[in-house]
């Protein structure tokens, strides 16, 4: 990818990179276990997203 993005791209790059994130410990405990994953969660690797 280049250098020098278009600011819109690099906005949509930033929310993927903040929305890829586990979660919350918290979650898990207050929903017992039920909630572990989260369908977005994506390494920056193997899955690219539509930007």
């Amino acid at each position: 990818m280049a250098r020098n993005k278009p600011t819109a791209k690099k906005r949509r790059l930033a929310k993927a990179g903040k929305q890829s994130k586990p979660v919350p410990t918290w979650v898990i405990a207050k929903t017992a276990g039920k909630v572990r994953t989260h369908p977005k969660r994506r390494h920056w690797r193997t899955r690219k997203i539509r930007a």
